[in-house]
């Protein structure tokens, strides 16, 4: 008998249940070497009194019992208990059992006598609906948790100008480019540009950076076979699986400059041509793309091409680094903790005053990336993250190099919450537990009354 598809698989439970003791035992004994529980019932009464203790992910039910039929105990089901795949067993064919089957929503339908490998193929089947069900609920339940908005997170100045240019963009045709550091989401906001655009086909990200320059031609427009070395068989190019929707290009700059100019060509043609075939493709597909590197220098340095460039700059966004809006910080807390907990299965950790201050403090040269990396890392270890953060720079000496004097140390720090405070003296002064006038008295200033 072939062994379960997963791991995960193996962990289901099912009943049988058969007034042939032969057929309990024999299914048992095969099953029970795959799976980590399988239990057997001689009829329907012993079968509800077993279900009433255990939760069955599947039911393998004979038709014809004594008594209650397996087709009425089914039927009968307390519709307040957790549903269960169904495989229903009869020694004989007849119509009218099937269709009540079928209507019953029956996984499968097996006639007696069986295959031992026809049951488990069944078996198999019943467990990859079930799983395909248990996904769709829980990406159900994550959209509904949703609000609808395509916002991405922060009422910052800076992000309500990006959360109205995404919006103002994402029902046109046009090319757009996104840059950014590392980390600050750019895929996010191609994924909300066609989200919000009219185009019904799919959004395909690519990475131009993780595809070796000899494959990346015949990862976007496709090949026939024979086409190079090693082309066994012809494939459809990511083009032609975005057609209708949305092809987002990251890291775009990492793009051979003679596919660059391929690339222009399909931008202004809207053409494809699959290696090794002189026919073209029309298309219809919207290009976003993105670039952690300022393109405009790279086109200076002739490391990238100024036609591309201009043709793809139509509708530029540019997204801040997380260090440039602290003020966001708390809200993406709030936003990723609920998230880290349902994934980790943990509780959340609260988060004190002191934690914001060191998280907004921090410069974060992962960006957003790397606030929900530390917050997971909180999470796993059940600590503080801003203890995590004051760990890391004494490992590293970064903000406050050991061999500091203590005056010095106390500078630095009131200098990243007036940093934090957008210069605010007053407002730094409160959080730091100390008054306008020691906090000036500290940095050897005079008030400005910039409050």
């Amino acid at each position: 008998m072939p062994a379960p598809a997963s791991n995960n698989t193996a962990a289901y439970s099912i009943l049988i249940v058969d007034d042939e003791q032969g057929i309990c035992d024999f299914l048992k004994r095969a099953l029970s070497k795959l799976y980590a529980v399988v239990d057997i019932a001689c009829d329907s009464q012993q079968a509800q009194q077993l279900r009433g203790k255990k939760l069955y992910d599947l039911l393998i039910v004979d038709i014809n019992m004594p008594g209650q039929s397996g087709l009425q105990w089914v039927q009968n089901f307390d519709q307040a208990m957790p549903s269960s795949q169904v495989i229903f067993m009869t020694g004989f064919a007849e119509l009218e059992n099937a269709i009540a089957a079928v209507r019953l929503g029956a996984g499968d339908f097996i006639l007696k006598p069986f295959r031992l490998e026809q049951m488990q193929l069944a078996v198999e089947r019943c467990f990859e609906k079930l799983r395909l069900s248990r996904e769709n609920y829980i990406y159900q339940q994550r959209l509904s948790r949703q609000d609808g908005s395509s916002s991405m997170i922060g009422d910052s100045l800076v992000m309500q100008r990006v959360n109205d240019l995404v919006e103002r963009v994402a029902g046109t045709k046009s090319s757009v480019l996104i840059e950014g550091e590392t980390g600050t989401g750019k895929e996010l906001v191609a994924s909300a540009l066609h989200r919000l655009s009219a185009r019904s086909g799919p959004f395909v990200p690519v990475n131009c950076a993780a595809i070796a320059p000899e494959l990346i031609e015949s990862e976007l427009f496709g090949h026939v076979k024979g086409a190079f070395t090693n082309a066994a068989k012809s494939r459809q190019g990511l083009f032609s699986y975005a057609d209708g929707g949305t092809l987002f290009l990251d890291e775009i700059s990492e793009m051979p400059l003679l596919l660059q100019g391929k690339l222009l060509r399909v931008l202004e043609e809207s053409k494809i041509r699959p290696l090794g075939t002189d026919t073209e493709k029309s298309i219809d597909v919207r290009i976003v793309a993105a670039s952690n590197k300022p393109l405009a220098t790279l086109v200076e340095q002739k490391l990238f091409r100024a036609d591309l460039y201009y043709r793809l700059n139509i509708l530029p966004i540019s997204l801040p680094p997380l260090r440039h809006r602290p003020e966001d910080i708390p809200q993406l807390c709030r936003h990723f903790l609920p998230q880290l907990a349902d994934e980790l299965a943990l509780q959340q950790i609260p988060l004190s005053e002191i934690d914001l201050l060191e998280l907004q403090a921090y410069r974060w040269p992962g960006n957003v990336r790397e606030l929900r990396n530390l917050l997971e890392r909180a999470m796993l270890l059940n600590c503080s993250p801003g203890q995590l953060l004051i760990e890391k720079d004494l490992q590293t000496q970064g903000n406050y190099p050991l061999n500091w004097p203590l005056q010095k140390v106390q500078l630095q720090h009131i200098e990243r919450v007036l940093e934090v405070c957008s210069g605010n003296k007053s407002q730094a002064a409160k959080r730091l537990g100390i008054t306008r006038k020691t906090l000036d008295r500290k940095r050897n200033t005079e008030g400005d009354g910039d409050d």
